[in-house]
């Protein structure tokens, strides 16, 4: 087809069904399908995913084009939206399901080096991270047009296999609102994308006196103990060659759960719990179950949620009673 050849008008509930059909079938064939779903009229509601619209749109490239995804993201058109390091891969129906890549190319080691130094001793806590909850001084920072954690233009490359020769079509301007929205849920994959570690912002190293000898000693959290204290779930990567407990054993023969918010929603829903109660079930914070049921598609979670989750989910509700009750 020459890019003057057009397909005819398609109307958006026919598009819908067969982009569906399609979707279907590339699940049945193993693909994970992470879909982007718009609640109301706004794309994004927090401060990393509208600080990624408000960048963008500052751009004399982009300010003029981008509105023509804002639609299709609204609709429902980007069917399925993976973030990994320095990549964003897309499908979006059109016409009919047209491929997007999107390619980053990474923050700089001096970039990222000058805003770690710049936010030094200004971030608290993973959950103020994530949730963006920080001082005007930080928020210069990490936005700033041209030294902040955000891409310019040129380190941005765009593609689509739709016939419209424009450097960027409605589908990858879909696209690009549909990174915002799914910052709002996982805002730890603008550092990914970036290809930057997050945890190298906050200053894990806090006052713990009255948890010492009364001295005042102060000590560096490990990981592992983030999640507890911020109550946020932090993936932690396995170490090579490490051996796994029995218990760790028994579990990997078991189905694990599936982790998804409405999974975990369904779960503490079956057990008529509160958020407070299940948190407690599960070994977590309130927060933390909080941000898995407002999630989308499925959670990334350290191995120890997931196994508890899992646990959990192979109990009766009468079991679940008893055992919070033995657990307070």
């Amino acid at each position: 087809m020459s890019y003057g050849e057009w397909k005819p008008y398609v109307p958006v509930a026919k598009r819908r069904a067969r982009a569906a059909r399609e979707i279907t079938h590339l699940r049945e064939k193993g693909k994970e399908i992470q879909p982007i779903q718009i609640q109301g009229r706004k794309i994004a509601h927090t401060f990393w995913g509208e600080a990624w619209c408000n960048h963008l749109e500052k751009f004399s490239d982009y300010e003029n084009r981008l509105p023509r995804g804002r639609t299709y993201v609204r609709n429902g058109s980007v069917c399925h939206l993976a973030i990994s390091e320095g990549k964003v891969e897309a499908i979006v129906s059109g016409s009919e399901l047209y491929r997007v890549n999107i390619n980053i190319t990474p923050l700089s080691a001096n970039k990222w080096k000058t805003i770690r130094k710049q936010c030094a001793g200004q971030i608290g806590s993973m959950l103020e991270l994530l949730q963006g909850h920080f001082s005007n001084n930080v928020m210069e920072i990490v936005t700033d047009q041209n030294k902040g954690l955000f891409p310019s233009p040129n380190e941005i490359r765009l593609a689509c296999d739709c016939p419209d020769w424009a450097g960027m079509c409605k589908h990858i301007a879909a696209v690009l609102y549909g990174v915002g929205a799914r910052l709002d849920y996982q805002p730890e994959l603008l550092f990914v994308l970036r290809n930057v570690d997050h945890e190298e912002l906050i200053t894990t190293e806090l006052d713990i006196q009255s948890a010492t000898t009364g001295k005042g000693k102060r000590r560096r959290l490990a990981g592992e103990r983030l999640s507890d204290v911020f109550g946020v779930d932090i993936e932690e990567p396995i170490k090579p060659g490490k051996k796994s407990s029995a218990a760790g054993e028994k579990m990997a023969e078991k189905k694990a759960f599936t982790p998804t918010a409405a999974a975990v929603a369904r779960l503490r829903k079956r057990f008529r719990m509160n958020t407070s109660q299940f948190a407690k079930l599960v070994g977590v914070s309130p927060p933390t179950v909080s941000n898995w049921e407002k999630g989308s598609g499925k959670l990334y979670l350290q191995q120890r949620s997931l196994d508890a989750l899992t646990r959990v989910a192979e109990i009766t509700p009468e079991q679940a009673a008893r055992k919070l009750n033995r657990d307070r």
